[in-house]
């Protein structure tokens, strides 16, 4: 069986989360593959809007079992909170929940060393959400980091211990006012380690491997998007992992001919959130507009999500870089009662028009070029079928088909999970 890819095709927050728990019925396996816990998921169904932030999106689901892979970083005290936000819901993710051995986890001290390179940076800051996801990585790849697996065997401790005292050294370098308490930030973390120690740890490339030879069918769930990739995105405004195809494979361990259909999941607009360039922000009241309607906070950190039109040259990169072979529009209902409604098809870039991503696109470097369309006036949220589609919102989904040369199967029309149309 091949393993589905579902992918984020913009700077995060495309609404992965609801289109993965929509999806769940049709898969065995859900397997989160990279990222950290800054990364929030959104669910709402029967009225209940749930935040994820480590847990697979199909969680809720009795019958599928949810991976933690290997690319994960994981923060035992956030992973804790989220088994407690579960619990009243009865579900029993003991069962349900499995992790990789080989998963790194964030210490207290990663996020404190996040903080103070932070602030050491001044106003050049990234952006960062401070939740120690970085210096993880850098740990990482530095072959310093602790991993799941570590805290099976009988110096776990010692060797955190080095690491730890290893990072207030570093804390000190960058020579920035950080006031903690690591005792009292230790005693929180070790305890969220004994929580840990309640869920199953697996080799999660063989237990894949096997899944796939008995049919098991797997969804692969990516967090972040993908112009937030530390390779391809818009560097160093960036995440710290790979958010593309490409790091499902070494996140989860699976072979890249094993890789089926690869669902990319994009706003009908765009958004950021924190530091970085974005040619097709909105300063003005259109741009408030899509905030408030699309209630534009990030689901994690509350921040204000950057709002602007649709940027199609950012998008036919991620399709291409991703070999994106679905899509699924989200928030279409967000643009009801809109003027008009303008998609980037193209940059004025160094005195030229270009229509690929350029190494650079910062403002002082590149101009959007616009086309512009109708708007729909329609309300589109109690819409529940494709013939419900005002002419108008048809001509804008076939204008993006048409460009990105892939269709668009799922349209989504609110936050509900019933709030989904298929196309």
């Amino acid at each position: 069986m091949a393993v589905d890819l579902l992918l984020g095709l913009q700077w995060g927050d495309e609404g992965k989360g609801k289109i993965v728990d929509v999806l769940t019925s049709n898969y065995d396996i859900i397997a989160r593959f990279q990222g950290g816990p800054n990364a929030g998921h959104t669910l709402e169904f029967d009225g209940i809007k749930h935040v994820l932030r480590t847990i697979p999106s199909g969680i809720f689901h009795d019958k599928a079992i949810n991976v933690i892979g290997n690319g994960v970083v994981i923060d035992p005290v956030v992973l804790a909170q989220e088994l407690d936000g579960l619990k009243q819901f009865n579900i029993n993710y003991v069962e349900r929940l499995i992790i990789s051995r080989k998963a790194h986890i964030i210490c207290p001290t990663h996020r404190l060393l996040d903080a103070a390179s932070e602030a050491a940076k001044g106003k050049a800051k990234i952006g960062s959400t401070l939740k120690g996801i970085g210096p993880t990585y850098m740990d990482k790849t530095g072959r310093n980091g602790i991993r799941v697996g570590d805290i099976e065997l009988d110096n776990w401790k010692e060797k955190y211990r080095a690491l730890a005292d290893k990072h207030e050294d570093l804390i000190g370098f960058h020579n920035v006012d950080i006031q903690y308490d690591l005792k009292e930030l230790e005693e929180e973390f070790f305890t969220a380690i004994e929580r840990l120690k309640e869920l199953t740890f697996i080799d999660s490339e063989e237990y894949l491997h096997q899944a796939q030879k008995q049919g098991k069918s797997i969804l692969a769930e990516g967090a972040q998007g993908s112009l937030l990739d530390i390779d391809f995105g818009t560097y160093p405004f960036v995440t710290s992992s790979n958010t593309t195809a490409a790091g499902a494979c070494t996140g989860l361990g699976v072979a890249p001919n094993r890789i089926g259909e690869v669902f990319g999941i994009f706003k009908a607009y765009t958004t950021r959130v924190g530091s970085g360039p974005f040619p097709t922000e909105l300063f003005d009241e259109t741009g408030e507009k899509m905030a408030k309607v699309g209630h534009e906070f990030g689901a994690v950190t509350g921040r204000p999500r950057r709002c602007g039109w649709l940027d199609l040259v950012a998008l036919k990169y991620a399709c291409q870089v991703n070999g994106v072979t679905q899509l699924m529009m989200m928030k279409g209902d967000v643009l009801s009662g809109f003027d008009a409604l303008q998609v980037c098809t193209a940059y004025k870039y160094k005195g030229e028009t270009i229509e690929h991503l350029p190494y650079n696109i910062e403002a002082e470097n590149i101009t959007p070029i616009y086309s512009e369309f109708s708007c729909w006036e329609e309300d589109l949220t109690q819409m529940t079928s494709v013939d419900q589609f005002p002419k108008e919102l048809n001509a804008y989904i076939e204008f993006l088909e048409k460009e990105l040369e892939i269709p668009i199967k799922i349209v989504s029309v609110g936050p509900d999970r019933k709030q989904t149309i298929h196309r």
